[in-house]
């Protein structure tokens, strides 16, 4: 029930915000209130989630008769949100966006592009890029998020903000946040490191709102990742040695060992080896034996002539491979860091091993250090970017001595012939 000549509040010659009521279903007594938002003809409604006695409602003003204190708040209320759909139109226009009355009502409730807000945009990036990563990679998003969630309930005591909100203050306190972070459950605190993988996950997803024109102004801007550098361990050849002379009789070491000294040999990661099975061994142009595999990290496909060592390590397991269907008994990534532990002491390697080491150890100790190009290495381990093989495997002390004696030997050889 409304008189649109009283009840209409023109702000312009295309925009109208009118309130109007209906009956109430479950009672004829009482009416919801509305409010229509008209332009150009084009209408939108919305409930205002507040109801009014049917005596109480003065239909010429469009508004409560003024009888109580509740009645007089009501009409308060009503000017407030009058305000802010002026305000929704007031935005789009300065923004030279397209007024529609649909536009005007989503940008009232906050369900337009420029409010999408920042929870909605990491769920929407999770949503849409799971088909994109690895299992592994997905989980660290959702680890970004949990930590969002935690910063923005603890020091900004809400649930969500709008992405119109980040600004450079945001990812400096939330950085600190992670890093000063006590987990209740017993772990360590984040690395800085650790904290920069975090907000280079939230820099990425940053990066997409602005791709999807949610975002005019990139918060990151000022922002730089600090990584820190660290010497990666490997097994220099001394310490293969020793473990290769180390025996064991506990049947799991064994096998770890052997595990471990497989992906020393052909540079495998933990998950590839895990799913390796015997018809990815094939005999390769040149008569030898080579795997053929994907990197389970970037799908990246992987053929790998293998050493002798590799080669004497399948065989042992052949007639368990026959009935698994897998290659080698990989045990739990858990358990299996947990043996190298032991492993490591009894060999007298006293080094933080984890699986993870062997694949730095080929690059290493068994590549490069023996005169393998980095191109080939590179090619070896899945790499698409050369620089990526640059961080894995360095030039060992004793190739730089190598290579600097054979200089030295071509000089006196230039001398030599000179005189």
């Amino acid at each position: 029930m409304f008189n649109r000549k009283t009840c209409s509040m023109r702000t312009d010659s295309t925009l109208g915000v009118i309130f109007f009521t209906r009956k109430k279903r479950n009672n004829p007594e009482w009416l919801d209130i509305y409010v229509r938002i008209t332009v150009n003809k084009e209408r939108a409604e919305l409930s205002i989630k507040r109801d009014i006695a049917m005596s109480n409602w003065d239909i010429f003003r469009c508004r409560a008769k003024e009888t109580s204190e509740n009645l007089i708040l009501l009409n308060a209320y009503l000017d407030d949100v009058y305000a802010e759909v002026l305000n929704a139109h007031k935005q789009l226009h300065s923004e030279r966006k397209l007024i529609t009355a649909k536009a005007i009502k989503l940008r009232y409730l906050g369900e337009d592009e420029q409010r999408i807000t920042l929870m909605q945009a990491v769920a929407f990036h999770n949503r849409n890029i799971n088909n994109e990563l690895k299992a592994g990679t997905l989980k660290n998003y959702f680890s970004t998020e949990r930590y969002l969630k935690e910063f923005l309930q603890e020091r900004l005591k809400t649930d969500d903000i709008y992405l119109v909100q980040l600004n450079y203050r945001f990812i400096v306190d939330f950085e600190n946040f992670i890093r000063t972070y006590k987990p209740k459950k017993e772990r360590k605190i984040c690395s800085n490191n650790g904290v920069m993988k975090h907000m280079s996950r939230l820099m990425k997803i940053t990066n997409m709102a602005i791709r999807m024109e949610w975002l005019d102004k990139n918060p990151f801007k000022n922002y730089k990742l600090r990584f820190i550098k660290n010497e990666r361990d490997y097994l220099t050849e001394r310490e293969l040695n020793l473990l290769e002379e180390t025996n064991f009789m506990i049947i799991g070491l064994k096998r770890v060992k052997d595990i471990f000294l497989f992906s020393c040999y052909t540079g495998l990661s933990y998950i590839d080896i895990k799913d390796l099975r015997p018809d990815q061994i094939l005999i390769g142009l040149d008569g030898n034996r080579w795997i053929h595999t994907k990197r389970a990290k970037t799908d990246e496909p992987l053929k790998i002539p293998l050493l002798p060592r590799a080669w004497e390590i399948i065989n042992k397991y052949e007639e368990g491979s026959k009935r698994t269907g897998k290659l080698l008994p990989v045990y739990s990534n858990q358990k299996t860091n947990k043996y190298l532990k032991e492993i490591a002491m009894a060999s007298h390697i006293y080094k933080n091993i984890t699986f993870h080491v062997a694949r730095h150890t080929f690059a290493t100790t068994v590549t490069l250090s023996n005169g393998v190009p980095i191109e080939t290495v590179s090619k070896l381990l899945g790499h698409t970017k050369l620089s990526t093989t640059q961080i894995y495997a360095r030039v060992l002390q004793k190739k730089v001595g190598e290579d600097m004696q054979n200089l030295m030997n071509l000089y006196k050889a230039k001398k030599n012939l000179g005189s």
